[in-house]
């Protein structure tokens, strides 16, 4: 299904936080028109339509009523325990789906999410803006040349000193675990994409929330981790080294590291791959024993550039027929790591990650 000749017609399904940085992309970019809005709370689509001046657009509180209407493309911006249903109704409407991350809660969502994409033949696209990082790219491009040789240890470390959220961020039913789901998943998925997706295997981990259940944090009843980490092993023989934190006693949990045969990248994110971006990235290599590094430059302008960039690819590859600019089914790899965590955490021990 290709749209050439009118606006992409857009439905947003949930109008928290989420969907007004979607209603300000979709604001700047001409091929695209939001029609309707779906919130199960009373009144909150309304709103979101005046506050957005969206002079005809139709509320809903049931998003399968949505998916009725006449839409090419709905932006799933739920929270995170609803991600699932309404991008499989959605697909099986014949729509096109952006769906924000992470992906799912479970790896079983996730993969019915994939399989409602293939089945129906619509795009199913992932909304890891990280991808789109001008300094992510650059990183890319040195990962893909194969400048490092064969990549062998991957780490990476993120997270914010004194910053859990609040809200549905924090509540299982809502939300469907901490740190890792909502900050994590970027890292995974930007050292997953440099790595060009290789499958992970086993997964030993650990979850805790040394800050969660005390003050200040205590009153808003946290039920999730601040704080996660997990050795990842894959097919190719490479180990990886993830972390992740909502709050510490420290300034960041190290830099982000690809290391190769050939050469080695490090990328300083304090906030993670993902979440406060990149300030430094450098190269090293070895020239005669003696080591040579090599600064990278580095874009400050990446974040707005980047969220908006995801938004146009995705009303893009709806106008072409695709394909996905983020494909659900090229995530699942990192929702298979992510769901290890969880699961060995859980066991206390190592656990195996199903082929996929």
């Amino acid at each position: 299904m290709q749209v050439a000749d009118r606006p992409v017609r857009i439905g947003i399904i949930g109008s928290g936080g989420i969907a007004g940085a979607h209603m300000e992309a979709y604001g700047r970019i001409p091929e695209a028109a939001v029609v309707a809005v779906c919130d199960v709370v009373p009144g909150r689509a309304q709103e979101f339509i005046a506050r957005n001046g969206l002079e005809g657009a139709r509320a809903y509180t049931d998003h399968r009523a949505l998916l009725e209407g006449d839409l090419d493309g709905v932006s799933v911006c739920t929270f995170n325990r609803a991600h699932c249903q309404p991008t499989v109704d959605a697909l099986r409407a014949g729509k096109h789906v952006i769906c924000e991350k992470p992906m799912a809660v479970t790896l079983g969502e996730a993969v019915a999410m994939a399989d409602a994409a293939d089945a129906a033949q619509r795009i199913l696209s992932i909304g890891f803006q990280s991808r789109y990082d001008p300094n992510i790219e650059l990183a890319k491009r040195v990962a893909a040349s194969g400048a490092l040789g064969e990549v062998y240890y991957a780490e990476t470390g993120g997270g914010r000193r004194r910053g859990i959220p609040g809200g549905s961020f924090v509540k299982q039913a809502t939300a469907g675990g901490g740190a890792i789901l909502d900050i994590g998943c970027y890292s995974i998925d930007t050292v997953m994409h440099l790595l060009d997706h290789p499958r992970p295997v086993s997964v030993s981990a650990m979850t805790c929330a040394p800050f969660a259940r005390r003050p200040p944090y205590a009153q808003w009843g946290v039920e999730v981790e601040d704080f996660g980490a997990a050795w990842v092993r894959f097919d190719t023989g490479c180990i990886f080294l993830f972390k992740i934190s909502w709050a510490a006693h420290t300034d960041s949990l190290g830099a982000s590291l690809l290391l190769g045969t050939e050469a080695g990248l490090k990328l300083e994110a304090p906030g993670g791959l993902g979440d406060d971006g990149v300030t430094r990235m450098e190269l090293f290599h070895d020239l005669d024993g003696e080591p040579v590094r090599t600064e990278l430059p580095v874009r400050r302008d990446r974040f707005s550039r980047a969220f908006l960039r995801k938004m146009q690819e995705f009303v893009r590859a709806v106008q072409t027929g695709g394909p996905a600019p983020i494909p659900g089914r090229q995530v699942l790899r990192s929702m298979g790591i992510i769901d290890g965590i969880y699961r060995s955490a859980a066991a206390g021990r190592e656990v195996e990650v199903p082929a996929l």
